[in-house]
């Protein structure tokens, strides 16, 4: 199953194929999938969070329909918009993006499944069937925007307060005016046939986001006055002339360096617990240190490189610490981390953790090129593989040529302590003979050949910089 849950735009749908059968996911590694066939409202709203992974909050879901049988297909899921004026343009662009994905696939939807989730507003007094009622204008131009493109809605639910409405189903005996209790948690074949697969529900979408989210208070004081001494610091070493090959290597060993403190830490069961202890295994000088030093391109994808192996889980925790390090006026400074956080899960095949990740990136920084590409590609469904062999293989070749380069000057150290005094003795007459011959009669001074270097006839030639020089000069500048 594939799942979708960005919170900035719509997202691509993926191929049926690898979706459910009628709303339960196939086991991973196994041959036909688990079919499970929901007949009721009631059974599409409790399958929701395992379709996406999480519990949807300020959401609007939709879900393709293929075939006869109604086969679950792509998801798609977006933020609702909070003004009833953008509700028209909303609508037709889901619409359009469902399509387009899909057909995209070989796989036309033949129908589609509307799902809108919003708790109340508990401060301003409002109910949960207030808010049914609210969002039934968006729920019609859903229908209509569908309905456009040959792509009929069968089922349109609001999921409010804990229970849920119909919005096409006028039968009060199935769906009553005041709304259905939805099942509780883990008492539905859905959850019987997501617990076979091995789908994790990882809680509402707004807790994911939160484990993103920049600290406050008196902490947050502290880690900007860290985040003021270290750019002071690293900005003009990153800017100047003698280049930033020295920062990016203290980057990375101090980014190696938590890694390791965090996995000899593991993490502790509940999320609040769990970050709140991930916070204390850095101080706010380590935090600002990486954080201003990952601000540089080449820095960052050389961390991109630690997407895999046993550590990778603990890459992930130092990669979110560090984005709740990232506080006002350095907000935009997290897309970095989050944006490396999001690759790690993605590399892992974690697209619920990978999409909110990508999503905080591009809310931080909507130009930040990495996160973009990033978000495109795990949204259209693609494999992760083609660029984690990319990095590896930049990862090999910087291994090779650093040994190579050791070797070299091994060798030549070795060569200046056997060689001894005799060594300089011998390129002191060798320099002798050599101004001997550049001052011998018949040529300018100078002159160490036939025409010497003013060429032929006495004419002046020009030197040409070795392209080996002109890189040194050229100095790389942050992105």
């Amino acid at each position: 199953m594939t799942q979708h849950n960005e919170s900035s735009g719509p997202s691509v749908p993926s191929s049926p194929s690898s979706s459910s059968s009628a709303g339960a996911p196939g086991a991973p590694g196994e041959g036909p999938e688990q079919q499970v066939t929901l007949r009721s409202p009631a059974e599409l709203a409790d399958a929701l969070p395992y379709l996406l992974g999480f519990h949807p909050t300020d959401s609007v879901v939709l879900v393709a329909l293929h075939g006869d049988r109604g086969r679950f297909g792509g998801r798609l899921r977006l933020g609702i918009p909070r003004s009833g004026e953008e509700w028209p343009e909303v609508c037709d662009q889901l619409a359009e993006t469902l399509l387009t994905g899909s057909s995209k696939r070989g796989h036309r939807p033949d129908g589609v499944v509307v799902f809108l989730c919003q708790d109340p507003d508990t401060a301003g007094g409002e109910t949960p069937q207030q808010v049914m009622e609210r969002l039934r204008p968006l729920a019609q131009s859903l229908r209509r925007a569908c309905g456009r493109l040959d792509m009929p809605v069968h089922e349109a639910l609001c999921i409010s307060g804990g229970r849920f409405w119909s919005y096409c189903c006028p039968d009060p005996r199935c769906c009553p005016p005041g709304g259905t209790p939805l099942s509780l948690p883990g008492t539905s074949v859905m959850a019987a046939a997501a617990t076979y697969a091995g789908i994790e529900v990882r809680g509402t979408l707004r807790e994911m986001e939160e484990r993103y989210a920049p600290l406050t208070g008196g902490r947050a004081e502290a880690q900007r006055r860290a985040l003021d001494a270290a750019a002071f610091s690293m900005v003009p070493r990153i800017l100047g002339d003698d280049g930033c090959e020295p920062v990016r290597q203290e980057t990375l060993a101090l980014a190696r360096a938590l890694a390791e403190r965090f996995e000899q830490a593991p993490p502790l069961p509940g999320r609040p617990a769990a970050d709140a202890r991930d916070d204390s295994l850095l101080t706010d000088e380590e935090a600002a240190t990486v954080i201003v030093g990952l601000q540089d391109r080449v820095t960052r994808d050389r961390a991109a490189e630690w997407m895999e192996g046993p550590q990778a889980p603990a890459v992930l925790r130092v990669w979110r610490a560090l984005a709740r390090r990232c506080v006002h006026p350095y907000a935009e400074y997290a897309a970095a981390p989050v944006t490396l956080a999001g690759w790690v899960a993605w590399a892992a095949d974690d697209q619920p953790e990978a999409r909110v990740a990508l999503s905080r990136a591009l809310a931080a920084d909507p130009e930040y090129v990495f996160a973009q590409l990033l978000y495109r590609a795990c949204n259209e469904g693609l494999d992760p593989e083609p660029l984690r062999q990319c990095l590896r293989q930049e990862r090999a070749d910087r291994a090779l040529q650093d040994a190579v380069r050791a070797e070299v000057e091994r060798l030549e150290a070795a060569a200046a302590v056997s060689a001894g005094p005799a060594s300089t003795a011998a390129r002191g007459t060798g320099s002798t003979r050599s101004a001997r011959r550049r001052t011998r009669p018949g040529g300018p001074a100078g002159s160490t050949g036939p025409g010497g270097p003013a060429g032929p006839a006495g004419k002046p030639r020009a030197r040409r910089r070795s392209a080996r020089q002109g890189d040194r000069n050229r100095q790389e500048r942050p992105q």
